[in-house]
């Protein structure tokens, strides 16, 4: 059963989560501030979508708001880079 809230489906295809992608793509501060609007989004929104779903969606993101100084860890790097590595030659 997919997790709409921490593990989406459908941004868990292949080998590495989007999340971690873009953490990977952004700077700690860069990545901090996506992470913060996120949050924004999500507490705007919830009266009119989803309500508690939608506030429960804030809790990852605020948790990797607090930890976007922590650096990825060796083996996440090396999944990120082969996966981009292969990525570039199929374009």
């Amino acid at each position: 059963m997919s997790d709409s809230i921490n593990h989406p489906e459908h941004y868990t295809q292949g080998e590495i989560e989007c999340i971690d992608a873009i953490r990977a793509a952004l700077t700690a501060e860069e990545f901090r501030g996506y992470c913060k609007g996120n949050v924004l989004k999500y507490v705007w929104r919830e009266r009119y979508k989803g309500q508690n779903e939608t506030l429960a969606k804030c809790i990852p993101y605020l948790n990797w708001a607090i930890e976007a100084h922590r650096p990825l860890t060796p083996e996440q790097r090396d999944t990120l880079i082969n996966i981009l590595s292969a990525e570039e030659s199929n374009d």
